[in-house]
C-alpha cells in the first residue's frame, strides 16, 4: 500500500485528486516545455520576447487546463466524444470557408480575436470519438466489415479536409493515430495489411499523376519528395532547408558549440529556426547529448501515457490514452525524421518545443485527459 493510499480517508475530497496526479508525467512535460523555453529564447538572440515569453504564458494556461480536466471523471469525456468531434468537424468547415491564410497555406480559424489551428484540436477529438466508439461496440464485432468502416470513415472525413488547407503532416498524423487505436482495438491484422498495400498502390499513383490533368498533390509538395531523395539536387532553392538543417545537426557533435553559440542558427543560416527545425537549434548548441537527452523526456512522457493505459480497467480510459500517447509519438517521431533527412518535410513541429499557442494548449489539454484516467481509475477516488 502506497503511502498516498494508505493515508486516502486523511486528505479531503479536491486535495485527494491532486495528490493522486501522475507527478512524473507533469515533470516530465514541464522539462519538455523548458527545453523549448531556452532554445527559444538562445534563437531570438538572448530575449525572452517574442517567442520564449508567449510559449511559457501558453504553458503555464495549459498547465492550468490539464489540471482542471484531470479532475473530471472520464466518463463525461466519454460524453462529450461525439459533440467534441463534431466540433472539430465544424471548425476545419470553418477554416475551409473563412480560414486565415499564412505562409501560403489556409489552416487557422479567427474567433474573435482568438486565432486557432483547428487541426490540432481534430487530433484530440478524433481519438476521443474512435475511443468512445470501441468502447460501446461488441469486442466480438470489432473486426466486422461494416463495423470497421464507420471508424475508417470517422478518420478519412477529418484528414481529408485537412488535406485540402493543404496541411499533408496534420492529414496524415490523422490517419496514423485514427489506425493505431483501430489497431490496440482489436481490429484484425488483415485490414492493416490491406491498407498497407493500398498505401503502396497510393505512392505508385500519386508519382504517376505528377503533371498530369489529375495530379494528386501540389505542386510544392512533389519538389518536398525530390528534396527528400536528394537534397544536393537544388541545394540553395529547395533543397535549402534540409541541407542547412543537416549542416546544423553535424556541427553541434558530441557536446555542441555551447549555449547561444550556434553559428548557423546566429547567422540566420537555418530555417524555421523556432518552429519546424527548432531540435536542429538544440543540437547545434548542446550536441548529440542534448538532443538525445530531449528524446529520453519525450519516451518517459509516452511511457507513463502507457503505463496509465495499462493499469485502467476502463475501456475508454485505456484506449483514449493509448491514442493520446501513440498521437504525440508520432508527432516528434516524424519531426525528427523530417529534420534528418529520413522523411519528407511535411511541416510537422517539435511538440511543446517548437513554438506555436495552438498545439501547447492542445496538447497539455490532452495530457489532462490521460491525468484524468490516471486520477480515476479504481482506487476509490470519486
Amino acid at each position: 500500500m502506497s503511502y498516498l493510499e494508505a493515508n486516502y480517508r486523511a486528505v479531503p475530497s479536491g486535495w485527494r485528486k491532486i495528490l493522486y496526479l501522475n507527478w512524473p508525467l507533469v515533470v516530465l512535460l514541464t522539462a519538455v516545455a523548458s527545453v523549448g523555453f531556452l532554445v527559444l529564447y538562445s534563437v531570438a538572440d538572448g530575449s525572452w520576447a517574442p517567442w520564449a515569453e508567449q510559449q511559457s504564458e501558453r504553458f503555464v494556461i495549459g498547465l492550468v487546463a490539464m489540471v482542471l480536466i484531470a479532475m473530471v471523471p472520464t466518463w463525461f469525456w466519454r460524453n462529450m466524444s461525439l459533440l467534441a468531434y463534431l466540433l472539430g468537424i465544424a471548425l476545419l468547415l470553418g477554416v475551409e470557408f473563412f480560414g486565415v491564410v499564412r505562409g501560403g497555406a489556409q489552416r487557422w480559424l479567427n474567433l474573435g480575436g482568438l486565432v486557432i489551428q483547428p487541426s490540432e484540436l481534430m487530433k484530440i477529438a478524433l481519438v476521443m470519438m474512435l475511443a468512445a466508439y470501441y468502447d460501446w461496440l461488441d469486442v466480438k464485432k470489432v473486426s466486422r466489415p461494416h463495423w470497421v468502416l464507420i471508424p475508417v470513415v470517422l478518420i478519412l472525413v477529418p484528414a481529408f479536409l485537412v488535406l485540402e488547407q493543404p496541411d499533408l503532416g496534420t492529414a496524415m498524423l490523422l490517419v496514423a493515430g485514427g489506425g493505431l487505436v483501430m489497431f490496440v482495438a482489436g481490429v484484425s491484422w488483415w485490414y492493416f495489411i490491406a491498407v498497407g498495400a493500398g498505401a503502396g498502390g497510393l505512392v505508385y499513383a500519386v508519382l504517376e499523376s505528377r503533371g498530369k490533368d489529375w495530379q494528386l498533390l501540389q505542386d510544392y509538395q512533389y519538389q518536398r519528395i525530390d528534396t527528400f531523395l536528394d537534397p544536393s539536387t537544388d541545394p540553395l532553392g529547395a533543397g535549402y532547408n534540409i541541407t542547412q538543417a543537416q549542416i546544423a545537426l553535424g556541427s553541434g557533435g558530441w557536446s555542441g558549440k555551447g549555449f547561444m553559440q550556434g553559428t548557423q542558427t546566429r547567422l540566420d543560416f537555418l530555417p524555421e529556426a523556432h518552429t519546424d527545425f527548432i531540435i536542429t537549434t538544440l543540437a547545434e548548441q548542446f550536441g548529440f547529448i542534448g538532443a538525445l537527452t530531449l528524446l529520453v523526456l519525450y519516451m518517459g512522457i509516452v511511457f507513463f501515457c502507457v503505463l496509465t493505459a495499462l493499469r485502467s480497467r476502463d475501456r475508454f480510459a485505456a484506449l483514449l490514452v493509448i491514442g493520446i500517447a501513440a498521437s504525440f509519438f508520432l508527432y516528434f517521431a516524424i519531426n525528427i525524421a523530417m529534420v534528418t533527412g529520413l522523411a519528407p518535410v511535411v511541416g510537422v513541429p517539435l511538440p511543446m518545443v517548437s513554438y506555436g499557442g495552438t498545439v501547447m494548449v492542445i496538447l497539455m489539454a490532452a495530457f489532462g485527459l490521460v491525468q484524468s484516467a490516471h486520477v480515476h481509475r479504481p482506487r476509490g477516488v470519486r
